[in-house]
């Protein structure tokens, strides 16, 4: 009976080293095969994490992928720079110094004939050519081009609107709702000019913030986006779905 315990025993043993192997071989060759996996699976993970807005693009090229987009990134931290500070001077000088555009525009004017005038008679008694003053007009074709982009703007923005108010969508139209009255809200504490150039700082400070820290952002926007679905579906079943809609679809035409 020793003997045939002992057996036993041995047999055991060697079924445990079998499936150790076993085991560390499957870990192994699965970490080999996540090594080897292709670049498109890789690719396909990555595009299952939450982005913010459902974005699928590189921030980059969401701001249109062109100088605009350097200059909000700050690519070119100079230009960047001197574009911020040249709207906050503008602002400084229409805000703060309450100065007004036509007055400054009637100025400009008149220092920029002046002097020109002057330098033109003066050249006469210092034996000079007068000064050549450019001819200034305005190019037909970019003109024309930035038309047709903000016929195609307003016209996108109309549909919009007229998909909003048919009523197909009661949470798009809520939150187009609350957008609009946050938006009110904002404009009665400040000018438009203010409100511009918030906006004109906002999109040279949270573009950047953003594509440094996109994975926490998005993370946090996950939670939050989870939280706001189940507040919305508490009040879609509380208020939202008592509203009457009209008739019922299934209801048959006489």
């Amino acid at each position: 009976m020793a003997e045939h315990d002992k057996e036993d025993s041995v047999i055991e043993s060697v079924k445990e080293k079998i499936q150790d192997h076993d085991t560390s071989s499957d870990s192994d060759s699965d970490s080999d095969s996540d090594h080897g996996k292709p670049k498109s699976e890789s690719d396909s993970l990555k595009s299952k994490i939450y982005r913010l807005f459902g974005r699928e693009k590189p921030v980059h090229k969401v701001l249109g992928g062109g100088k605009p987009a350097d200059i909000f990134l700050w690519r070119n931290k100079k230009i960047s720079a001197g574009v911020l500070g040249g709207a906050t001077a503008i602002w400084v000088l229409f805000e703060l110094l309450e100065c007004h555009l036509l007055t400054l525009v009637c100025y400009f004017l008149i220092l920029t004939l002046a002097l020109l005038f002057l330098w033109s008679n003066a050249s006469t008694f210092i034996n000079k050519s007068p000064p050549h003053i450019p001819e200034v007009r305005i190019p037909e074709e970019p003109v024309l081009q930035i038309a047709a982009a903000l016929r195609i703007e307003i016209n996108w923005a109309f549909s919009v609107l007229r998909d909003i108010a048919s009523g197909r969508d009661l949470k798009k139209f809520l939150s187009v709702i609350a957008g609009l009255w946050v938006l009110s809200i904002v404009g009665s504490w400040c000018n438009f000019l203010t409100l511009f150039y918030i906006a004109f700082v906002l999109l040279h400070t949270v573009p950047v913030f953003y594509e440094k820290y996109e994975d926490q952002v998005d993370a946090f926007a996950e939670k939050a986006m989870i939280e706001i679905k189940k507040q919305y579906a508490v009040f879609d079943a509380k208020v939202l779905s008592k509203i009457p809609r009209g008739p019922l679809k299934g209801m048959k035409k006489d």
